[in-house]
């Protein structure tokens, strides 16, 4: 093999919290592997957020089992930095492999040797195993109905930073999931007029009876849930940690000043429709949270904790006028909305992975992250085995079954190995002439080499 291509088992491209979690795993199990980051670690909570982001569960939550956040109270939330900062601590305690500055351009795999070759902007690499760390929030989805950028300052949430960027008048925010209802509320806060498109959604609370909703969501099993449930794979979740953690209450900020729309339709010459469906998304949205609180009281009374009654937690504020009489359509320029955020979310971009992994409409062929492509693994995505996967110590759990199997993976070619070596073949005779093998788990992966 050529002096410039590196060699290793397996190859893990991305180091934000998923490539992290792997790199642990893979350590611990003794595998070699290298880890490739075009930026710096968890660049994407660095400089992939708004200012005032912060993390969407508590401290004492959203980490890795093996270490606490040692600058935030653990019911408080970690900002994006102090997040970064956890994942390049976390990667130093074990001396994680990780290379920066590198991008991969492309994964193909051999054809007249095992494994795959990576090409590089730091060269070539070959591994018998690939695993593509990257994440969903890869390439910012706009949908095709946005007006000509000409036309109006538009910007998608990836790219917003605080609202001092946007140009002075009003703002549509185009999503309500946790990023655009974070973002409009921080808006509104500034003093802009803010029209919010709220769509299908879940609502949990922030707390009910002194507990965050994660624990509640941990305790009920939902965290585990293996699938969506039917027809809700693209519903979005509003929730937050800003502002020391505050249940999303789209009424609130209606009575604040903010205008609630259905979910957006089309453009044309300035004027923009939406669907006539916003006292219906907001409904959903509070049998989401009122069947969370029946059954956070089921289990309160079924193991008799001793928990305060919230009965507050159930008072709804009265439909504001935006929902009484929504708003169809809007003339842009008349109402003063000179910017719009798109917060509708990514995509993913495996446009470098050249292997046979992807089903027609381009997603990852896997179960629970194992690709149905031989030696290739995806990890960071969402509902990858279960809904706990979205977040930080889910990734992390994700991160250990895949690694699992790729240490089974090489025992058993590790056997083979052995077993050439140890001659296990028959005599003709049909006389086993074989001697004992060695521990295929300490037997280090052989790639062929030119």
């Amino acid at each position: 093999m050529a002096a410039d291509i590196t060699q290793t088992d397996t190859l893990v491209v991305g180091a934000g919290q998923a490539g992290v979690a792997m790199s642990e795993h893979l350590s611990h199990l003794g595998v070699p592997h290298v880890v490739l980051e075009r930026d710096r670690i968890a660049e994407r909570w660095r400089t992939g957020r708004w200012d005032s982001l912060v993390a969407n569960g508590p401290a004492w939550h959203d980490r890795f089992p093996g270490m606490s956040f040692d600058d935030v109270d653990p019911d408080g939330f970690p900002t994006k930095d102090q997040v970064a900062d956890y994942f390049e601590t976390y990667a130093a305690r074990f001396d994680a492999p990780i290379r920066t500055g590198v991008e991969v351009h492309e994964v193909v795999r051999n054809t007249t040797r095992p494994g795959f070759s990576i090409d590089t902007s730091a060269g070539s690499f070959e591994a018998a195993r690939v695993v593509a760390a990257t994440g969903p929030f890869q390439r910012p989805a706009i949908p095709s109905i946005a007006p000509d950028r000409r036309s109006i300052h538009q910007i998608h949430s990836s790219e917003y930073r605080n609202p001092g960027q946007l140009p002075e008048g009003g703002v549509l925010v185009v999503g309500a999931g946790s990023s655009g209802v974070q973002i409009a509320d921080e808006l509104l806060r500034s003093g802009r007029p803010v029209f919010l498109s709220v769509g299908p959604h879940d609502r949990p609370p922030r707390s009910y009876r002194n507990r965050d909703f994660v624990w509640w969501l941990g305790v009920l099993g939902k965290w585990d849930a293996e699938a969506a449930q039917p027809g809700a794979e693209h519903v979005t979740i509003a929730v937050s940690g800003a502002h020391g953690g505050q249940t999303v209450d789209f009424r609130a900020l209606a009575h604040r000043g903010m205008t609630l729309v259905g979910r957006t339709g089309t453009f044309d010459n300035g004027v923009v429709t939406f669907e006539p469906d916003l006292a219906a998304n907001l409904a959903r949205g509070d049998d989401n949270y009122h069947s969370l609180l029946d059954e956070a009281d089921a289990y309160v009374r079924r193991n008799n904790l001793d928990l305060p009654e919230e009965p507050e937690a159930r008072r709804t504020l009265a439909d504001p006028h935006c929902v009484t009489r929504p708003i169809l359509s809007l003339d842009l320029v008349e109402a003063g909305v000179t910017s719009i955020v798109w917060a509708t979310g990514f995509s993913t971009d495996y446009s470098w992975l050249g292997v046979n992994a992807f089903d027609e409409a381009g997603q990852p062929r896997h179960q629970r992250g194992v690709s149905s492509e031989p030696g290739v693994y995806f990890l960071g995505l969402p509902w990858l085995s279960r809904r706990g996967s979205s977040f930080i110590w889910g990734v992390w759990h994700d991160a250990k079954h895949i690694a699992d199997h790729i240490a089974t993976q090489r025992k058993y070619l590790a056997y083979h190995h052995d077993a050439q070596r140890a001659g296990i073949e028959q005599h003709p005779t049909g006389q086993d002439r074989s001697t004992p093998v060695g521990d295929p788990a300490q037997t280090a992966f052989r790639m062929r080499t030119n």
